[in-house]
């Protein structure tokens, strides 16, 4: 039997619920079943405030999200802690959205799904509401997966990025920039593009840090002291890495067509071209962990939250790439 996907509710003050619901309306068979974690109630009255038409039913356990899923949506039903207004988010309920990611964690882990698609949430919600101590979704699910270093990976049709510094100010992520850490990011990269993105040889363009990637020394000593001393080790490992690259000319359609992945200093530098060359499709892989995670490349959207405007793309997206994933896994 195919193993289903979990997803999780997200906030569900924001349009996770109605983009899980619209996602099993045009599912089609173009991906793995996949089953939610989340209030059944709460999404039974989103579908009918919506509109959208989607049945739910219950389920125990994962394994019956296969054979209900031509028919139905399967909701493992998580309770919410009191009845939830669309756009207003209510730390009340944080502790539901933390339970509904660490349920798709342990059965995950225990190969009753065959991986995790998980929906946006307000981490404000969750720090105020359940004491969150992680700075996102990727650093709780390495601390729940008991692994020490996880990568964000975002992806898109023809582009494929990852940040070495996360969710730090610019002036931190400078600061921890260092040849280890570049090193143990690109090997973690060049492992996981190999075990579930069918890559061989997998090709890093690696960015430099300053404006025209330090121009020699004449913009900044980053790229001669740090970053072309990672590429020269990468190299010596067996890891096919070229750069540092200047950041405002590595992704045009001509320069993406040489490397499979750019892999680049910070945050923004990353993910404002992916985002910019395709927003809807853009997804949020996790790699190093011992099993697959997606998401959508966008937020909780409460300025449309509960109106059934809500664009399921990326949601779409997420499933696929898991779908892709677990498939290239087996």
């Amino acid at each position: 039997m195919i193993l289903p996907l979990a997803v999780t509710m997200g906030d569900p003050a924001g349009v996770g619920g109605e983009i899980t619901l619209s996602a099993w309306m045009r599912a089609e068979g173009k991906h793995r079943p996949f089953y939610v974690i989340a209030d059944s109630v709460h999404l039974r009255n989103l579908a009918a405030s919506t509109g959208i038409v989607c049945p739910i039913e219950d389920i125990e356990e994962p394994r019956e999200a296969a054979s209900i899923f031509a028919n139905a949506l399967p909701v493992l039903n998580e309770p919410l802690i009191t009845p939830q207004r669309a756009g207003i988010p209510e730390p009340a309920n944080a502790a539901s959205v933390i339970r509904s990611i660490e349920q798709a964690v342990q059965q995950t882990q225990a190969k009753q799904a065959a991986g995790i698609v998980t929906n946006p949430i307000n981490k404000k919600a969750l720090y105020d509401g359940a004491g969150f101590a992680f700075p996102g979704h990727t650093e709780f699910l390495g601390h729940l997966a008991g692994v020490r270093r996880t990568v964000m990976m975002l992806a898109a049709p023809g582009l494929r990025v990852v940040p070495v510094t996360i969710h730090v100010s610019l002036r931190e992520a400078c600061e921890r920039l260092s040849q280890d850490l570049i090193v143990e990011t690109a090997h973690i990269l060049n492992s996981d593009l190999r075990q579930y993105f069918g890559l061989e040889a997998p090709r890093i363009a690696v960015s430099g840090l300053n404006p025209h990637a330090g121009e020699g020394g004449a913009m900044g000593c980053e790229e001669i002291t740090i970053i072309e001393p990672a590429i020269a080790r990468l190299n010596v490992e067996g890891i096919k890495a070229t750069g540092p690259l200047p950041a405002d000319t590595m992704f045009h359609p001509a320069a993406r067509e040489h490397y499979d992945v750019a892999l680049c200093m910070y945050h923004d530098q990353a993910l404002i071209p992916l985002k910019a060359i395709d927003f809807a499709k853009g997804v949020n892989v996790t790699l190093g962990l011992p099993f697959i995670r997606t998401s959508p490349d966008h937020g909780t959207a409460y300025n449309i939250a509960g109106s059934g405007k809500a664009d399921p793309g990326s949601l779409i997206e997420a499933l696929k790439v898991a779908s892709f994933m677990a498939n290239s896994g087996d």
